[in-house]
């Protein structure tokens, strides 16, 4: 079986010009040549595609492959990473990780958060902020946690994302709707510990290899920052959990994953909240895979799963789901 690769190189948008801000979600050239040793390892061949108007011209020249592993982010609008799995599904071409409507629904944060409270699993009271006149519709219980609603790592976050008063969070949201040009998620802040939990597989058959808690050494609201996880090596420690604590990350990241349908593997993001619950952020179904910062591969790493056994589960997964006997 041939295993197409679909990325985002990281470097191919510096030369355009990009900021390191705007690409933050990017991958760099050695995640891909880990990610081809891995798929290797477990006994596919591999061939790099790109990003997706690389996708697009080839598929246009009658290009095909037996699965696609798909990593791309994207770098435009509130569908940028449904893109390429939608292109797929066009020509039924088998892929790796989640489809188009759960890729977008998980970016927009609200509309996971609306899923995920319905299912019956714990995340904060929220509000959406579109426009200046929503900032006087926030009915919330300070302190309040403000961020992009359509971003990822930590863009948008920083020591001003706590908010204590109705004056910062009207200063906060005009910045982050100018700075980003989408609409604000408003909800109450979570004071406990952080966790990012790992899930391997699909629906029923998905379970967790391991969570650890995010420690920011010099914050003292130990906020996830874009800065500390760009500087994670100096910034963060990473910790395994076990026992109780483990569990109860386990149940609300597995939950959240059934709930929006998220496949073969990505990330939960959790913390404890005011009342001492483990309560939802939000799920990344298009998780970071760079052997050695990205949280995925550093949570298996720290309980005892490596890099290739993720990318062999991932795979066993996708390949049950496409191609059933």
């Amino acid at each position: 079986m041939k295993i197409g690769l679909t990325y985002d190189l990281r470097s191919d948008y510096l030369k355009e010009g990009y900021s390191l801000e705007e690409t933050a979600e990017f991958d760099k050239e050695g995640t891909i040549e880990a990610l081809e040793e891995a798929i290797q390892s477990a006994g596919y061949k591999t061939e790099r595609i790109g990003n997706a108007k690389a996708l697009m011209k080839l598929l246009l020249e009658g290009k095909r492959w037996d699965m696609v592993l798909n990593i791309a982010e994207g770098l435009y609008g509130d569908g940028r990473e449904s893109l390429i799995p939608a292109l797929l599904d066009s020509y039924k071409i088998p892929y790796v990780f989640s489809g188009p409507v759960t890729l977008g629904i998980s970016l927009n944060k609200a509309f996971a958060k609306q899923i995920v409270r319905d299912s019956g699993v714990n995340t904060p009271p929220f509000h959406v902020v579109a426009e200046l006149a929503d900032i006087e519709k926030v009915n919330l219980q300070y302190p309040l946690f403000a961020k992009p609603i359509s971003e990822g790592t930590g863009k948008g976050i920083d020591s001003d994302s706590k908010i204590n008063s109705p004056e910062e969070l009207g200063r906060v949201c005009i910045n982050l709707l100018r700075k980003f040009n989408q609409p604000v998620l408003v909800e109450e802040y979570l004071p406990g510990r952080e966790f990012t939990v790992g899930v391997l597989g699909t629906g029923e058959e998905a379970w967790v290899p391991g969570a650890i808690e995010v420690v920011c050494k010099e914050d003292k609201e130990n906020i996830y920052s874009y800065e500390n996880k760009e500087k994670y090596d100096l910034l963060v420690d990473y910790i395994a959990i076990k026992g109780e604590m483990l569990e109860e990350a386990a149940k609300v990241a597995l939950g959240a994953w059934k709930a929006l349908n998220c496949l073969d593997g990505g990330r939960v993001d959790v913390r404890i909240d005011r009342n001492g619950q483990m309560s939802f952020i939000e799920v990344n179904p298009l998780a970071g895979l760079n052997p050695i910062s990205s949280d995925l591969p550093i949570l298996g790493r720290l309980n005892g799963t490596s890099y290739k056994e993720i990318i062999s589960e991932i795979l066993k997964s996708a390949v049950k789901r496409n191609f059933k006997e």
